[in-house]
């Protein structure tokens, strides 16, 4: 019995061990978002849920969580595309959400990022189109962009791809920083200027409904701006990432109509120092089933995030997969 029990001992003691060390060293995943209000942080979230199986938690066929083993997810809140894409180009972040246009400018150099390649960006997927809101008050109306110069316009907030391609945008109508009154600022804080009477408009590009437009529309009330399909045409002259789209009636309260508007793709961004096998297995866990699930029933937009557009747009965008996403396409039959 000392025998069984010294064995047992020095066993229960070996476990607790392994099991110590690996709690110690688990494998940290931050995933670079946008501002609490808009569409990226609650999508950003429900990926880390769902790619994240912590040390210590149960299997997933044990009712578990069903992500890559050991690796702990988290959804960093942050002025969205320019940001995280120079933070994933710099190690400061593992991964990043960032509109398709601003991605392509950033890895390519070109732009206002002209001289400036951020070579390291790698696409794992497309997620989701991110349709350009351009909110006013209750009741106001707007022919065309060239009516924004001398208003106070809210552009949204440095380091986000909305204020780089919106700024693209009105160049094509006389519009600039000279003949408006901008302002910078996220999308949490344009509503409320907006509702406070302190700005005549605000531009935001994310995935419908967005929280912060759905409190706006419920409580003071809102107008969105439709583009006419000349207008759009323009825009897409303007930055081809922008293609045209539409955000149904009634996904505001107030909004009875639709609403024509230019949308470009959100995309999921990793940096190519990351191994084949840690981005194989992300890749996996993000088109699981226990992740589907979480995606059908979070963020409106999550529905919209399948394994069968996942590669849409990716070959003419000139941003490389990473080798392991392209490796578990190839295996599930996605890309020859």
């Amino acid at each position: 019995m000392t025998i069984l029990t010294r064995f047992s001992g020095a066993l229960l003691a070996t476990v607790l061990a392994a099991g110590t060390a690996t709690a110690q060293d688990p494998t940290f995943f931050r995933i670079g978002t946008g501002s609490a209000g808009g569409t990226y942080f609650p999508i950003g979230g429900t990926i880390a849920n769902g790619i994240s199986a912590p040390p210590g938690s149960r299997p997933c066929d044990e009712g578990g969580q069903c992500g890559v083993p050991g690796l702990i997810a988290i959804a960093q809140s942050t002025t969205a595309s320019v940001f995280n894409n120079t933070a994933v180009q710099n190690g400061e972040l593992e991964a990043g959400m960032a509109a398709a246009d601003v991605t392509r400018s950033m890895y390519l150099g070109e732009g206002k990022f002209d001289g400036k390649p951020h070579e390291k960006l790698r696409i794992v997927a497309n997620l989701y189109p991110e349709d350009l809101h351009l909110v006013m008050p209750k009741g106001s109306k707007l022919g065309d962009l060239s009516e924004l110069a001398g208003k106070r316009v809210g552009i949204a907030q440095a380091g986000s791809g909305t204020q780089v391609a919106v700024l693209q945008m009105l160049e094509k109508w006389d519009v600039t920083r000279d003949n408006m009154d901008e302002a910078e600022l996220n999308n949490s804080q344009s509503a409320e200027r907006l509702a406070d009477g302190q700005l005549d408009a605000y531009f935001y590009a994310a995935g419908w409904p967005v929280s912060a437009m759905v409190q706006l529309a419920t409580t003071k009330g809102m107008e969105l701006h439709s583009f006419s399909d000349e207008d759009l045409a323009k825009i897409n002259e303007a930055v081809p990432a922008y293609i045209p789209s539409k955000i149904p009636a009634g996904v505001y309260e107030g909004i009875d109509y639709e609403v024509k508007t230019p949308a470009v793709s959100a995309l999921l961004v990793v940096s190519s120092d990351l191994s084949d096998e840690l981005v194989h297995g992300i890749t996996e866990a993000l088109w699981n089933k226990n992740t589907r699930t979480l995606l059908d029933n979070g963020h409106a937009k999550g529905k919209q995030i399948t394994p069968e557009t996942a590669l849409d747009g990716i070959a003419a965008l000139g941003v490389p997969l990473h080798p392991g996403a392209e490796k578990f396409y190839k295996e599930a039959g996605l890309l020859e």
